[in-house]
Parts: structure tokens; sequence; C-alpha cells
């Protein structure tokens, strides 16, 4: 149809699309200094390789013809109050991926080493990915930084909790997905909460899957683990990774671990690499949770 985006459509003409309302800034970092491109095509993003412009012109497409349906493609997680009483609440929000009614759900985090959100690379492929196999998948904008990224995270858990019924999701057994610094967000939710930084007392996922971050500590309440990494990645060590999900394993918690040959940081799906398929592994590792 005309109205479909290409490589060749420039950025702001996405981010200026009157369907995407006044959201439309955030499906590309706030902060302008983390990314270069003018068009769909020529997107780049600071600490990411194999961006793939097939992927990132099929997630705006989607979402396009999801609201032109008149699906809600996007929610605040804050009140207009709290928005107004703190102006970095202004940039953050919940875009969903809807998969079947009544499906469990997912919260996917992109990294960006808590300096901005690489979401159109590292949470849009997965949770459009997680919708195509009938879950229910959201992808989180959050503010930069460890703990107020964690505390949008849990306020993101409580407000799709609240909401179960408007979303039609199932609340049991989800999970959190991140890759980098988003990884260290599932993780920490996993490990302490949402109660523990300001979401009400839910309980913890029943599954975290973790791209890419070398995260050491953890605990004896960690939920089931699915970790994987590149082993030419120079910002997260595959062995520091593999290190914790053995000592997850040593404490009887259910994981899996991979790495994948030839690999640096931030191949978010891994399309045309040797990760190719990973996400099918990780869901199905979710999958098994829920047994």
């Amino acid at each position: 149809m005309e109205t479909e985006f290409t490589v060749d459509t420039p950025i702001q003409t996405v981010m200026d699309d009157p369907v995407f309302d006044d959201y439309g800034r955030l499906l590309f970092p706030v902060d302008t200094g983390y990314w270069s491109g003018e068009t769909l095509g020529d997107l780049r993003l600071t600490y990411y390789s194999h961006i793939d412009p097939a992927e990132t012109v099929e997630i705006v497409n989607t979402l396009k013809e999801r609201a032109l349906a008149g699906e809600s493609i996007f929610y605040d997680i804050y009140t207009e109050e709290e928005k107004a009483a703190d102006p970095d609440k202004e940039d953050t929000g919940l875009f969903f991926f809807k998969g079947d009614p009544g499906a469990r759900f997912a919260v996917c985090n992109a990294g960006g080493a808590f300096a901005y959100v690489g979401a159109m690379h590292d949470s849009f492929p997965h949770a459009l990915e997680l919708s195509k196999q009938g879950y229910n998948a959201f992808a989180l904008i959050y503010r930069p930084g460890a703990q107020t990224a964690c505390e949008d995270l849990a306020r993101a858990i409580t407000f799709i909790f609240d909401h179960a019924e408007e979303l039609e999701v199932d609340t049991s057994c989800y999970s959190l997905w991140g890759g980098s610094a988003g990884a260290r967000m599932a993780a920490w939710l996993g490990t302490y909460g949402p109660a523990a930084f300001g979401g009400d007392d839910l309980p913890r996922p029943g599954a975290v899957i973790m791209q890419y971050t070398g995260l050491g500590e953890y605990s004896p309440s960690d939920p089931p683990t699915y970790a994987c990494v590149g082993d030419q990645d120079g910002i997260a060590s595959w062995r520091v990774m593999k290190a914790r999900l053995d000592a997850l394993s040593a404490l009887g918690i259910d994981t899996e671990f991979h790495v994948y040959e030839g690999l640096g940081h931030g191949f978010g799906l891994g399309t045309g690499t040797s990760a190719e398929g990973w996400i099918d592994d990780a869901i199905a590792f979710w999958s098994r949770q829920m047994d």
C-alpha cells in the first residue's frame, strides 16, 4: 500500500507520522547522540552490530498497520501528574505487540549502556517475533540510568498486572527479556522483584532471558535463566556469563547458556549470523517453565 515505509523512508517521517500521535519520537532513541542515519535503511545505533534494515522496516510497518486497524500499540506507564512532576518520565512507555488474547506476556528491554534505549534493534525485533508466536510482548522505553530503568520496569510490570483484563494477557509465568543493560534490568527484577524498585508486591518472572551482559550477582531466589552471547564480545565476556549461569545451576535453578562463534556485542536477533534462531531456543526455554 502507499503508506508503507521502506528502507528509503526518512526516519523523521516515521517519527512524525500522525498515526503514532506524539509517541512516534520514542520509536528511536530520544538522545540523538547515540544514533545516526537519515533513512530507515541507514539507521545505526551505538554499541550495536548486525542491524537488519528489513527488520526495522517490518517493525514500523507492523506498528502502523496495527494502529490504523484501531489497536492500541502504546501505553503510558505514568500519569500526567507524575510526568509533570518529573519531566523525564515523558520519555517512557510501553509499545505493545499483541499476540493471542489470553496468552502470557513478556517485557523486552533494550540495552544502550544505561545512556539511551536502543529499542529498534534490541527489543522491538524480539517483541515482534514473540507476538508472531502468539505471545503478548511489550517493549519498554525507560529512563536511562540503572536505578531509574529498573523503577520504570517495575512500574511497567505493575501496569500490565493492573490492566491485564483490558490488555487480554495472562500474568502467570511472565518473562523478562533484555540485551546488555536491558539484560541487567531483567536479571535485577528477577532477583529482587518489582516491589524492590517501587512496583507492587508481585510475583517474580517465570523466566529471565538475557543477552550479552557480564553480570555476576545472583541469588537462590533467581528465576530460571536463559543467556546467550558472542565469543568475540569485547564488552560482555562469555566466561563471566557462563560462570553466573553455572552458579545458578548449582543452586538447582533451571538454566540454558549459548555462546556463538564470531559474534561481538549487540547482535539482536542475530539474523544472518551464527546466532540466528536463538530466540526460538529462548521461547522454548520459557515455555518449559510454564509446564
